[in-house]
Formats: C-alpha cells, structure tokens, sequence
C-alpha cells in the first residue's frame, strides 16, 4: 500500500523547498558572536530573471501589500458628459469605468478599487492603486487615451519644407498590441498586429512609402519613423522607440484597453500613506502568530504525534500559501490576511473531522493502517461539504463576472481571493501532505 509512498514525500519536500525560496523576504539579515566567531551578512535573494530566445520572464517575489497596508495612489478624474444624451450618461459612466478597470488589470495591479461618484452635481471616477507610489505613471496608465496614427511623409525641394500627414490607418485599426524584443538591439519594441481591414491599409500604405521614412505618431509626437524597405503584408508592424520595458508595457495596455469613451480631467491627486500605520501592521501580524501558535499547542495537547504532523502540514500550507500570494501576485490588504486565516482555521478543522474519525475506529479495535485510510475516506465527504460551500461563497464574494446585483469591492474581493486560495491549498495539506505524513509515522511505528 506504501509502496509510492518515498516519492510522494520527495514531491512534498521539493514542492516545499520551492515554495519556501519564494516566501522568504528578499533579505535576510544574519547576526551573531560565538567563540570568537562574528558573523554580520545579509542574504539576498535574486529576483527571476529567464531568457528564452526573444522571451524574457523576470518576476520579483516581493509580497504586495494594499492601500490599507503599505499606501499607494488616489486619483480623482472628472467626466465631462455634455456631449452625452441624458439617457446615455450612466451607461457612458460604467463604460469609462470599465475601461479604467482594465487597463489597471493589465497593468498587474491586483484589488484596485474605481468607483462611480457624484460631487455637486459633477461625475467623477476615483481610483484607488495600491503599492503605486509614483502618481505620474498611474495618471499616465489611466487617463491618456494613447492615440495612434501612421503617417506619410511628403517631401518638397527644400527638405525643411516636407510635412507629415496622417493617413487613415490609426490605432482604431488594431487588433491586439502586445511586448516584445528586438532581434537585434535587443531592445523592448511594441509590436502590433491589424485587422483585416487595417492590414490592408498598412499593405497600401508600405507598397506607396517603399524607399521612404514611416512616421509613427503616438499623442501627438512621433516615437519612431522606421524606412520602408518592401510591401508590408499580413498585418504585423512594430514601433521602436527606445522604450523600457516598463514603458513598453504601459504602451500596449493602452493601445490594447483602448481609448476612453468620455474624456476625462484630472482634478485630484495624491500618494497615500498607509491608513493602519506600521504599529497597527505589527500588532495584527503578533496578533495571528499568537493565534497560530495557540492552535499548534492545542493541536499537540489533544492529539500527540498526530497534531504534531497537522502542524507541520499547517506550515507547508502556510509557505505555500504565501509562496501563490507572491507568484500571482495577490495584493494583500487587512482584509485578505482575514481571509488567510480564516483558511487556516479551516484546515484545522479538516484535521479534526479526520483525527476523530481515526481515534473512533481505533476504539474498535481495528489496525493501525486501516483506521488511518478509513478515517479519511469517511471524513472526507463532511471536509468537501464544508469547502466546497466556502468556495462557491468566496467565488459569489469575488464577484468575477462583475454581476450589478453584487458587490465589488477591491477589499472584499481581496478577502474572498485569499480566503479561494487557502481552502484550494488547505486541501491539498490536508488530504495529500497529513495523509502521507501520518503514513510515514504509522510505518515508522510499525517497523519498531
């Protein structure tokens, strides 16, 4: 029965292994004197940094704390609605904010919260970026409508006098934008694929220009004026304009989110600190450490060596835990870490249920390893009950269909994101990590 049972616990151990490279801080301090030994290092932990051909992955694992945590950016945008009609103004409003909203996903900022507000009879959009310091590059993300036009040159005696006329084919004629790299610079480029309609524009537009500069003009200002050397088909193009790669991507969210539907006008902005203050942050971590070190000593006190396996699976459920908030990445707010320990008050209770079960069939009499599978089995219809009623109330929390009858919050999505994933983690500790474990002591115990 324990035959795959090395290779199961060599997986948990690598998986762990992994998860904990991930969750520890970026650095470490290690301090300390003995036997005339002084030890003053910090270890750094190098952010990933892949490259793959044309394709680079690089991620940073720091953990993103919310507005309420660590402060981040508060803007204010005003509408300006006069060319709406009346009965359009509040469908144009949720479509000014959707599109805020989706830019601010592609951008990777997790629990933004944009809200619809009304100020002396004005509209207003109030968007709040948590761990968005620089309020320069969230006004630029979120309120610039990106226009993207090609444009022609048209070349007279005296090159002073050539002008630079815009032709048809604009960013209205995209179909996707997306980053990427140059094959020979090495440098982050914008690429750009049309439509069919576009793609025959821009084929036109490269089969007059062949031997000619291309201007590319984004708001007004020309980022990049490559010389067509052939017919352009198929519909692909890319702008070169010594961008960064953050730059890049701010490009092509844009382009990609496209313009917005009413304009806007910035009236307010500020960086903002966070709203618990760092004291309040370390009471609430004491506070949940207290908390779970309550639960391991309870755990211990009633079950012995089986609660002593149940908190080594409450630790690797934890690393893993924290391992996804990094990797996804979840901005974590006061909320979310809620949600956190919610779960883990979950996983306890799946251990529970299974350390009762196996306590009543040892009563009976019955073997070791039998009453080990059979307290599982039967404990595992009452633990998927329980989270699977969690996980649809967290899904109905999150909300990610955007239903109007529902809530959507940034903090109470926050919440049911953090509270999705420790129950989806709880039962992979719970049902895989303890199962094996206790497997292992029930063998070891055996072998004696």
């Amino acid at each position: 029965m324990y035959k795959p049972l090395g290779k199961r616990l060599f997986f948990i151990f690598i998986l762990f292994f992994l998860a904990l490279l991930v969750s520890l801080p970026k650095n470490i301090p290690i301090k300390f004197s003995a036997f005339g030994l002084n030890v003053d290092k910090t270890l750094t932990r190098k952010d990933l940094d892949l490259s793959f051909g044309r394709f680079r992955i690089k991620r940073n694992f720091d953990l993103k704390l919310g507005l309420d945590l660590v402060g981040g950016s508060y803007l204010v945008f005003e509408t300006d609605l006069s060319k709406i009609e009346e009965s359009q103004k509040q469908q144009a409003l949720e479509s000014l904010r959707d599109v805020i909203e989706r830019r601010v996903n592609l951008f990777g900022i997790s629990e933004p919260n944009i809200q619809i507000s009304s100020f002396e009879g004005r509209e207003r959009i109030i968007v709040e970026l948590p761990g968005v310091d620089n309020t320069q590059e969230a006004i630029s993300l979120v309120g610039q409508t990106a226009q993207l036009v090609f444009a022609e040159v048209i070349e007279a005696e005296d090159p002073e006098n050539s002008q630079v006329v815009p032709t048809e084919l604009t960013g209205g004629d995209l179909k996707g934008a997306g980053v990427s790299f140059d094959q020979v610079t090495g440098k982050p480029v914008v690429t750009l694929q049309f439509t069919d309609e576009g793609a025959e524009k821009f084929a036109n537009l490269t089969e007059k220009n062949i031997g000619k500069p291309l201007p590319i003009i984004l708001d007004n200002q020309m980022v990049s004026a490559p010389v067509v050397q052939d017919k352009i088909t198929g519909g692909n193009a890319q702008i070169n304009g010594n961008f960064t790669l953050d730059q890049a991507k701010a490009l092509s969210i844009q382009l990609n989110a496209g313009a917005l539907p009413v304009p806007v006008e910035l009236v307010s902005e500020r960086s903002v600190g966070a709203s618990l203050g760092a004291e309040s942050v370390q009471k609430s971590v004491k506070a949940g450490l207290i908390g779970i070190a309550l639960v391991f000593i309870f755990m211990i006190v009633f079950y012995g060596k089986l609660g002593l396996v149940a908190n080594i699976g409450l630790i690797i459920f934890g690393t893993l835990t924290l391992a996804l908030y990094k990797l996804i990445p979840v901005v974590l707010t006061l909320p979310g870490i809620a949600g956190f320990l919610l779960s883990v008050g979950m996983a306890v209770d799946s251990n529970i249920l299974i350390f009762e079960r196996f306590r009543e069939e040892r009563a009976k009499g019955i073997n070791l390893v039998y009453a080990l599978e059979t307290s599982f089995n039967r404990a595992w219809d009452s633990i998927k009950d329980a989270n699977i009623a969690t996980l649809v109330t967290a899904f109905i929390l999150a909300n990610p269909l955007n239903w109007s009858f529902l809530h959507a919050s940034g903090p109470v999505r926050g919440f049911a994101i953090t509270l999705a994933l420790g129950i989806a983690v709880s039962l992979f500790t719970g049902v895989f990590v303890s199962r094996n474990l206790l497997r292992l002591l029930i063998k070891e115990r055996k072998s004696k």
